[in-house]
């Protein structure tokens, strides 16, 4: 998949105006995420995805921070200036993106490393790890 047509699906998924609103989006949400990977699975996701998202992931890979969803839709949420709730499906806009796009192993390998609750966030609520 394209970087273009990964940002209309974003778009079109959270209905957002314009492609610039949804790459705010995708960079927040991308950001969050990769701070929740360790470097070694950025990468491997990164792969999967168009190279600018892979570079993203790669550059913002932390330290496999275990988070709750509550806490990474807040991280979210101040991101992008909007509420928890908006936050939520904004994330889901580009998760559930991102799970369209990599192979069904990689996003298990993803979901494993991430605390109960992501899943269903990704659109796939009966993956776990």
């Amino acid at each position: 998949m394209k970087y273009q047509e990964f940002v209309a699906r974003v778009r079109e998924r959270g209905e957002y105006d314009n492609a610039a609103e949804a790459q705010q989006v995708i960079s927040v949400v991308v950001t969050c995420l990769a701070e929740r990977l360790t470097p070694d699975e950025a990468r491997q996701l990164g792969s999967q995805l168009p190279a600018e998202m892979g570079d993203f992931l790669e550059s913002a890979a932390g330290g496999a921070q275990r988070i709750g969803v509550t806490e990474f839709l807040r991280k979210v949420s101040d991101g992008i200036g909007a509420t928890e709730r908006t936050a939520e499906w904004d994330a889901s806009a580009v998760l559930s993106t991102i799970a369209d796009a990599v192979s069904g192993g990689e996003l298990n390998d993803v979901v494993t490393q991430l605390p109960s609750g992501y899943a269903a966030l990704f659109g796939r609520p009966n993956v776990s790890g």
